[in-house]
């Protein structure tokens, strides 16, 4: 079963990229799912995804942590299962992964990504994949925060719009904190299949992707080569 990931650097949704996903399943009308935990289920963000979706040619459904037995008599699993694509929005990557180990969230999401449901987001939907990267989740500054391990490389998202992301992000590989990795520029997106990257696309000539890594001591930034989509 192949596996698939589809991330960017900023969480806003766009239709190029969520009508990529959506093709990536291969199927004529497939079950897009977002998932708005990051944002506390922010409504203004839910509505965005709908709207974006009557633009393309899906079914959509938002995935809400906030139930309780007596109305949700479908596991989170079982409605993960169901999908054929998971979109994961933007917000707090250090509460969401709480809130989704308490629940069994994280497992029922790696277990579908085996089964070939294509998984992706922007932002905290970025990180969250890889091992490390860093998050504002936390009072003060950007620090730390480790992932779900589907891909075993860290992540940057927002790497050209937030100054201190990039400067910060190559620190933390020079040092060691973080493994090499792959960073986002906002408007920019890497689809990888089966843990290796496909391709990389974007919405402009500005945005990018790159892999970011150690060579001979010295950070080497590698910019991805790109294929503008609309």
């Amino acid at each position: 079963m192949k596996r698939q990931l589809f991330i960017y650097g900023s969480g806003r949704h766009t239709v190029p990229f969520l009508k990529y996903m959506a093709e990536a399943t291969g199927k004529q009308k497939p079950n897009l799912c977002f998932i708005p935990t990051a944002s506390g289920e922010d409504q203004s963000y839910i509505d965005s995804f709908y709207e974006v979706c009557t633009q393309i040619n899906v079914t959509p459904h938002v995935l809400s942590v906030w139930i309780n037995s007596y109305d949700q008599k479908e596991s989170f699993e079982e409605i993960i299962h169901k999908m054929d694509a998971i979109v994961v929005g933007g917000g707090n990557t250090l509460n969401m992964l709480a809130i989704w180990k308490a629940q069994g969230i994280d497992s029922a999401l790696k277990s579908a990504y085996d089964n070939g449901v294509v998984m992706g987001g922007g932002s905290a939907g970025s990180l969250c994949w890889f091992n490390a990267g860093t998050t504002d989740s936390r009072p003060k500054e950007l620090s730390i925060v480790h992932g779900m391990s589907f891909i075993n490389k860290s992540h940057c998202p927002h790497y050209n719009s937030e100054k201190s992301r990039r400067p910060l992000y190559q620190n933390n590989i020079l040092s060691g904190k973080l493994s090499d990795g792959y960073a986002c520029d906002d408007r920019s997106a890497i689809h990888f299949i089966n843990e290796q990257v496909q391709t990389s696309v974007s919405l402009n000539e500005e945005n990018h992707s790159y892999y970011v890594h150690l060579k001979n001591g010295i950070i080497e930034e590698k910019q991805l080569e790109n294929t503008i989509i609309s």
